[in-house]
């Protein structure tokens, strides 16, 4: 359905999820498009990106960032245009990044947005490679996994946005990159599309075992994304001053309890103890937005290069976006995108 220039349709979170978000999680509402006001613009959404994090958004938790209320918009970085300014820095047709959430309308008064150049070619990818997922990938690969050339990176969600730009930039510094995605195809796509020297499929019943052959020299730097089963698979594979830049645990995010098993921290511990690991947390604005004029500059010229790769997953229509975002949590993302 596409926008109307008198409705905003907005999703906007109904109650609290208790596991994997279902059709009572959200709710599409509809409503009178806003009005600006002195120093302020009306956007109107072209691109809405679906991320991970926004899971922890539905929930009420102690987090880095505030929850989403109950009856409001779902949050979400986006790229719109200028319908009507009233703010001097901004004109009608401006395309900007913003964080105006699932909805076809909102007003913003310009803080935080950012202004995109008119005859970029792919302004989507404002939200992906040129954006954050991409800012992430080079900020936290260079910060805290601190690549040196013969090493090896593997990637936990290597075909995932974030994974698949790690593993590219990996390459560019020297490094063997090994991949962990769910099934052939992406495993495919990792190795003939994206360059890694290998993909373990994590659904594979041997998968610890797979992993172990592509590391034989062990595993220098761990960029997770995962969490579960890939890391246990991972931990062992670890060179002594491995790095891990922890991006995020998707795996876990629609979990209501500890998973089942003995305690196996104090393991965990160990291992990080005997072999000097350093594992850090990150939010990449918080920790390293001084950074992100570097990265545009770098990521700009890798990209126009040829050096980068990236492809999207489109789907067409506001009203897809809550069963794409569980697509996304399960792992059902096409290889291709």
């Amino acid at each position: 359905m596409p926008q109307s220039p008198d409705t905003n349709r907005r999703w906007v979170l109904a109650e609290r999820p208790k596991g994997e978000p279902d059709d009572d999680t959200l709710r599409l509402e509809t409503a009178s498009v806003p009005t600006p006001k002195d120093g302020e613009v009306l956007l109107a959404t072209e691109f809405l990106s679906l991320d991970p994090y926004m899971r922890g958004r539905m929930s009420d938790a102690p987090s880095y960032a505030a929850p989403v209320e109950i009856g409001q918009p779902m949050v979400g970085g986006t790229v719109a245009r200028v319908v009507t300014s009233n703010n001097p820095n901004f004109a009608t047709g401006d395309r900007v990044v913003s964080f105006s959430g699932w909805q076809d309308f909102a007003v913003a008064d310009g803080t935080g947005l950012n202004k995109l150049p008119a005859d970029m070619a792919h302004p989507s990818w404002a939200l992906g490679v040129l954006g954050m997922p991409g800012f992430t990938a080079w900020a936290g690969l260079r910060e805290i996994g601190r690549p040196e050339a013969g090493e090896t990176l593997v990637v936990g969600g290597a075909t995932g946005p974030v994974g698949s730009t790690v593993g590219q930039i990996a390459k560019l510094k020297g490094l063997r990159a090994v991949g962990v995605a769910g099934g052939p195809e992406k495993c495919r796509h990792a190795v003939e599309n994206l360059g890694f020297d290998a993909c373990v499929d994590y659904k594979a019943p041997s998968f610890a075992e797979d992993l172990a052959r592509e590391t034989p020299d062990g595993i220098d730097v761990y960029w997770e994304n995962v969490g579960g089963a890939v890391f246990d698979a991972v931990l062992p594979q670890l060179n002594t001053a491995a790095r891990i830049p922890l991006c995020g645990l998707i795996s876990q995010y629609n979990a209501t309890s500890l998973p089942d098993g003995p305690d196996r921290m104090n393991w965990l511990m160990g291992q990080m103890l005997r072999k000097r690991i350093t594992m850090r947390g990150f939010i990449i604005f918080d920790d390293f937005g001084h950074l992100y004029p570097e990265f545009a500059k770098e990521m700009g010229a890798w990209v126009a290069e040829g050096k980068i790769t990236y492809r999207e997953e489109m789907i067409d229509g506001l009203e897809q976006a809550p069963a794409a975002f569980v697509g996304l949590l399960r792992g059902e993302a096409s290889a291709n995108a």
